[in-house]
């Protein structure tokens, strides 16, 4: 096969037809590959279409909208639920603690015992129940503090000290 043009430019025509095959090669492989991408995409869009035309997409659309409305709403007043049970939380007397004692010598099964009850800032009070045989007496003595302002017996300075110390893994 002869040619005058591929003469006059000096270049032989199977170098041309190597490189113009090379190049459909080439073509060919990026062909296959946006093929595949295309392929996949379909696969995602015929999943997401399944069932519905645009005007039921939309309404899923709008009911998706709607609900994410509404659980932020919620959220909203979780938030404020649980900062005003923390608010509560921080002037009950949640801190507890007791110690039964014998009263008397004569008295067993431990039926005396102090309580007591603090709130965060460690105040509250201290209670002490003395059973005797002649009857059951209570004392109450406030607590400001973590201190008492009146002189504490022994069970009430050891409930006092469960009490304040009742929280301390909690807050680390």
């Amino acid at each position: 096969m002869e040619s005058s043009i591929f003469d006059a430019i000096g270049i032989d025509p199977g170098i041309i037809i190597i490189f113009v095959l090379g190049v459909l090669l080439i073509v060919l492989i990026y062909m296959i590959k946006i093929s595949m991408k295309m392929s996949r995409f379909m696969k995602k869009y015929k999943m997401f279409m399944r069932g519905m035309d645009g005007a039921s997409l939309e309404r899923a659309f709008a009911a998706r909208f709607n609900q994410m409305d509404i659980l932020e709403e919620n959220s909203r007043n979780h938030m404020e639920e649980i900062r005003k049970i923390k608010e509560v939380q921080n002037i009950t007397l949640n801190k507890v603690a007791i110690v039964k004692y014998d009263a008397f010598k004569e008295m067993g099964g431990k039926l005396s015992f102090a309580l007591a009850m603090l709130d965060k800032e460690n105040n509250g009070f201290v209670m002490n129940a003395i059973h005797s045989s002649d009857g059951c007496y209570t004392y109450v003595k406030e607590i400001v503090k973590g201190e008492s302002y009146v002189v504490l017996g022994e069970e009430e300075k050891e409930a006092l000290r469960q009490a304040v110390n009742s929280h301390n893994e909690l807050e680390r």
